[in-house]
């Protein structure tokens, strides 16, 4: 089966058993500051897993984009990819353990026709000091399983990951772990559960490939061992118990299935091939690199699958609304695109390299994520943008290398060129292998040192700064504070979802608004936000809050400030009636004035009087009330 072939399976497998498609969230979380990006099939599902009621139901599946960019420096190995899939599976207060471990064992051995002579599993050990109990039951539901196959489930209390290296398998099929190997809570273990929470054990599922162990990870070879002979391709968290104290837990009145298996794994799975690169939604991106650059990919490995990985990510961080910057996602949309093309200069990969590499992989999702589609020209244009940026940087960067590095590289000259022209570190020092140039053994504690400076300079610039980006509070501080709330949805509509406030700064002569966009708005485009915004002043909407939970917020739809951070209940304050007609709900802490109708006295209207670039993919308005 394709990768492609795996994921739908996996969806029309478990719609089949009464379970509700849903689309996969925002690689970016919707008006979320807590995380730059959804690292993992479960986190939208957060709320409901903690209680909420699901629109759609107690039994949901879905394929979510994630992406890790905490992983970056461990891609170039064949199974570490930043931006993956992940096929998950809910039940929330539904069905349990004795149907979710057969629908998947039917899934990976009849549907995707997986080897279960490959096939092994975890499960939880136990934790008496809690009094919770070993995980018999899941066991005792994949033993039989195992047999009917005519394979011995031979079952080995391991206990830790150490304890693996040092006792190896022992001819095992099915192992206990302990809770940090199989015990899930959004913090790790029962101790570091938060309490409140719903927790519970996990059985995992890993293939074996049969490659050699390596003894460099270890004595002996075990599922959970890191030589790349297992991989891990699905987790059932059976979702159990609640923590009511520390050290104390109860069981839930109704536990959920939380299960997530890794698409790309268990493609490689599928083709017996430990290298996630070679599945079919990798590996067309590695034979388009082949063809530009006219080198193998087995003489490449590193070079390319960084390419491969980091293209992929970019694209859907580009179409999911993020644009390269020095900040937050941006910064890391911006690196991982500028290491794609630092390893394509070591194939020789030249100038728009970028607009024949990018294509391939919109086409490989374009069926399967319409949205990548539609957005295909965009996505293209936001990542060759950055491309010839880049390649600019690195030109001038060469030269002025040249002027200011004669006989021996410094962390201060390589400061200098990282500050002043944004040349990377990196290829400072590539630069100087390349020239023959000595480096100091002490550079990167003086550059260190330099940046931290920099950092703190840059902090003590800001004191005095609005705070909450208002002067005062006074009466037209007032005005142009709700303002931005209306400009701020008008912006939304006009331009799209993807805009996202970054910033805004307010006095009582003007606003200022700072706004994630990738391209200068059009006389048009500027022309219909000043129309929206003047028709619902002219609408006079009353402006009201209410402080509500977060998580209930979000669903309703309120708008928040990008990097913002969050607690439990925010104050929302909507134009309009919360729970009728509105126009614009955003999480704000105030001032604002009590009716919209207030900003057009004395016969006043809201005019853009200047739209402009504040960064790489960041837009700014400045507007008055006149």
């Amino acid at each position: 089966m394709t990768t492609n072939e795996i994921r739908t399976a996996y969806l029309k497998f478990f719609e089949k058993r009464g379970h509700v498609i849903i689309p996969r969230a925002n690689i970016v979380p919707k008006e979320d500051a807590t995380t730059l990006f959804t690292g993992s099939g479960m986190q939208p599902m957060i709320p409901y897993l903690l209680g909420e009621t699901h629109p759609d139901g107690t039994r949901i599946v879905d394929s979510q984009v994630c992406f890790r960019a905490e992983d970056i420096d461990e891609v170039g190995d064949n199974r570490h990819t930043t931006a993956f899939e992940m096929l998950g599976n809910w039940s929330l207060g539904d069905y349990f353990k004795k149907e979710q471990v057969p629908w998947m064992w039917e899934f990976l051995t009849e549907v995707v026709k997986l080897d279960p002579k490959k096939l092994y599993i975890t499960c939880f050990i136990g934790a008496p000091e809690y009094d919770i109990p070993k995980d018999t039951e899941a066991v005792k539901l994949w033993k039989p399983l195992f047999e009917a196959k005519g394979i011995d489930a031979k079952v080995v209390e391991i206990g830790s990951e150490q304890d693996g290296y040092d006792k190896g398998m022992d001819g095992g099929r099915i192992f206990y772990y302990d809770a940090k190997k199989n015990w899930w809570s959004r913090n790790g273990a029962p101790k570091t559960t938060p309490v409140g929470d719903p927790c519970g054990p996990d059985s995992e599922m890993f293939y074996d490939f049969g490659t050699p162990h390596d003894p460099a990870y270890g004595k002996h070879c075990h599922p959970n061992c890191d030589c790349g002979r297992f991989m891990e391709i699905g987790n059932n968290v059976f979702m159990a118990y609640k923590k009511v104290a520390e050290g104390k837990f109860e069981p839930l009145a109704k536990p959920n299935i939380d299960h997530g298996s890794g698409l790309e794994r268990i493609a490689a799975a599928a083709i017996n091939d430990p290298d996630v690169f070679k599945i079919s939604l990798l590996w067309p991106i590695i034979e388009k690199l082949q063809d530009l650059s006219g080198r193998l990919y087995e003489e490449n490995l590193v070079a390319m699958r960084v390419i491969a990985d980091h293209l992929r990510g970019a694209v859907f961080l580009a179409v999911d609304g993020v644009v390269p910057s020095n900040t937050d996602q941006g910064y890391v949309m911006r690196r991982f695109i500028r290491r794609a093309i630092r390893q394509a200069l070591a194939l020789d990969l030249r100038e728009d390299f970028l607009s024949l590499v990018v294509p391939v992989i919109t086409e490989l999702y374009r069926d399967d994520f319409p949205e990548i589609a539609a957005h295909e020209e965009s996505i293209i244009h936001t990542l060759v943008k950055e491309e010839h940026q880049f390649r600019t940087t690195l030109k001038a960067g060469v030269r002025e290398f040249e002027k200011i590095v004669e006989d021996k590289l410094t962390g201060a000259k390589i400061f200098l060129l990282f500050d002043t022209y944004g040349f990377p570190s990196e290829l400072s020092l590539e630069e100087a292998k390349d020239k023959g140039i000595a480096v100091d053994p002490d550079w990167k504690k003086d550059f260190d040192h330099l940046l931290k400076e920099q950092k703190e300079r840059s902090r003590t610039a800001t004191v005095g700064q609005f705070k909450g980006g208002l002067a005062d509070h006074s009466e037209m501080s007032t005005k142009y504070h709700t303002a931005t709330h209306l400009g701020y949805k008008a912006l939304r509509m006009v331009l799209g979802d993807h805009v996202i406030q970054r910033g805004s700064n307010i006095t009582p002569e003007r606003l200022r608004f700072d706004f994630s966009h990738p391209d200068k708005m059009t006389p048009e485009q500027i022309a219909e936000v000043e129309r929206i915004v003047n028709e619902n002043i002219d609408k006079d909407w009353p402006m009201g809050f209410r402080e509500i939970p977060t998580t209930q917020a979000f669903k309703e739809g309120a708008l928040g400030a990008f990097g913002d951070k969050y607690g439990d209940t925010v104050k929302v304050y909507t134009a309009g009636d919360p729970d009728g007609e509105w126009f614009s709900k955003e999480i704000c802490g105030g001032p604002h004035v009590t009716h919209t109708g207030a900003l057009g006295e004395g016969g006043k209207r809201y005019k853009i009087k200047k739209e402009e670039s504040s960064s790489a993919g960041i837009r700014r308005i400045k507007a008055v009330l006149e």
